[in-house]
């Protein structure tokens, strides 16, 4: 997909196979419509007049308007011009973007970018511009014995009318985002696929792709006997019960100082530590010996898109060569029942040296986490997060609108609440008190791995946090904000917005 600007003419004098033009509710024109209707002699105002609402989202086709250049002009609804905002620009958007898709366009134009709203510049909207017009591309036709052609999307180039004065903070926008949204597609489809394509292997091919592609990533995959020798005795046991073997996952990312930085701050960043993030792998999630209900069952294969969102992630702040380091560290295996699996009362040892009682084989994400969170100590990390579809009890609390946020550092999880608004992928903080760090006692190791019903989310951050002491942490639970369910289903690629959005904060 193509992403420029163009700023030399009038909107009416633009030769586009289809134009975007804005319209708020109460008939308000955006400036691009407003110099449509001129031009038209009052055709945008007579027709909002008589048929266009303005509601968010809402789009009206004119074809062939007297004295517009564009054999399509489209009106595109913003709602109530005093609560316009960055989610209702992405909406528009996409909503442009949809008609676009659906009438088999190849190019189109959207004067959208240039309408300011409140904590917004030109970079910021053509950002959200591209991000948002790349969502709304996404096809997934992978798993099709013959995959229909024609409802590929055709589109393939769009161009962002703005002011001359804004142009080249709109096209590193558009670059950002362009970025953001192949990696969001990318973990989108690393989710879809079923679990006996994307095994732990496929993972671990899938980032030694994103190592040959890009030159900043090295890629390292260790094998099970590997990661015995590291001591991952934790993440092992969940292993044990597939055929599938396990990999452990560690990609490095280089990114060049920044153009406008100084050595003196190039040597600041230097030596603060790389960004470390821990993505969860389970390629598939039957529940192990504590078995989960047939129903819905097939959406475990869900259970990996911690581990796809880190590598989209990765491979967006890649595409723009952001300044800095960050390690992705993936543990990525299969949880399921047989003669060698995890048993309800089997004590493991976690790298740290801690012992698990294992009160709930199903109670696995964090048992691979636990020992990649230890393994992460070793790069001296200025932060670390750890992504993870962890808890049902998450999905209770929160629904599928905010992903659960914790965390041992009040700087770091603000930061990261304020990067999940920025970038519309919201998060909400959880409580981390000591106090429900008894629940996770055992009578026969130094912890169990689940403390019970009572806020579940919660006590399986509190286990995580046993292992993440040595660094600022935060933990990302996001059961319900991974992927949809029902007629919708199909993977989400959050939090990939958050995380891309916080990096570039960063750097």
């Amino acid at each position: 997909m193509e992403f420029s600007t163009h700023a030399s003419v009038s909107p009416h004098q633009y030769k586009t196979a289809a134009l975007a033009v804005g319209v708020f509710k109460d008939g308000i024109l955006s400036v691009a419509a407003d110099a449509i209707d001129r031009a038209s002699q009052g055709a945008i105002k007579a027709v909002v007049k008589a048929e266009f609402t303005g509601n968010t989202g809402a789009t009206l086709v004119l074809r062939d308007l007297k004295g517009v250049t564009a054999l399509r002009v489209v009106l595109v609804g913003l709602g109530k011009q005093s609560e316009y905002s960055a989610k209702t620009h992405a909406t528009a958007e996409q909503a442009f973007a949809a008609y676009c898709v659906q009438a088999r366009l190849t190019e189109a134009t959207s004067s959208l970018a240039a309408i300011p709203y409140a904590q917004s510049d030109a970079r910021a909207r053509g950002r959200t511009a591209a991000s948002a017009v790349g969502a709304s591309l996404y096809h997934f036709d992978a798993t099709f014995g013959k995959p229909d052609l024609e409802a590929r999307p055709k589109l393939k180039k769009f161009i962002a009318l703005v002011d001359k004065s804004d142009q080249a903070a709109t096209n590193q926008g558009l670059a950002e985002g362009a970025a953001l949204a192949e990696g969001m597609s990318l973990a989108r489809t690393l989710g879809n696929l079923p679990g006996n394509i994307c095994t732990p292997t496929y993972l671990g091919e899938a980032a030694k792709k994103l190592g040959r592609e890009f030159k900043s990533i090295k890629v390292t995959v260790l094998e099970p006997k590997q990661i015995e020798k590291l001591g991952m005795g934790s993440f092992l046991s969940v292993a044990r019960g597939s055929s599938q073997p396990a990999r452990f996952i560690v990609m490095h990312y280089q990114g060049k100082p920044g153009a406008r930085a100084s050595s003196k701050t190039a040597s600041k960043a230097a030596n603060k530590g790389p960004i470390v993030l821990i993505g969860k792998g389970i390629t598939f999630d039957s529940g192990g010996i504590s078995i989960k209900p047939a129903a819905t069952m097939d959406e475990m294969k869900f259970d990996m898109c911690g581990a796809a969102s880190v590598l989209g992630t990765m491979r967006a702040i890649a595409e723009i060569g952001l300044p800095g380091e960050v390690i992705a560290l993936i543990p990525t295996c299969e949880n399921m029942p047989s003669g060698t699996a995890n048993k309800p009362g089997d004590v493991v040892t976690s790298m740290s040296g801690q012992t698990i009682e294992i009160l709930n084989t199903d109670a696995e994400g964090r048992l691979i986490l636990c020992d990649a969170l230890t393994y992460a100590e070793r790069f001296k990390p200025s932060a670390v997060i750890d992504i993870a579809t962890l808890t049902g009890a998450c999905v209770v609390a929160l629904g599928k609108v905010n992903s659960g946020l914790f965390s041992t550092n009040d700087a770091l999880a603000e930061a990261l609440l304020v990067a999940g608004k920025q970038a519309q992928d919201p998060a909400w903080r959880m409580p981390l008190d000591d106090a429900y760090q008894a629940q996770l006692k055992s009578n026969f190791a130094d912890m169990a791995n689940i403390g019970g019903q009572p806020g579940g989310a919660v006590t399986a951050a509190c286990f995580l946090s046993r292992f993440a002491k040595a660094y600022p942490w935060a933990h990302l639970d996001i059961a319900g904000t991974a992927w949809h369910g029902g007629a919708a289903k199909g993977a989400t690629g959050r939090p990939v917005g958050m995380l891309f959005q916080y990096l570039l904060n960063q750097a």
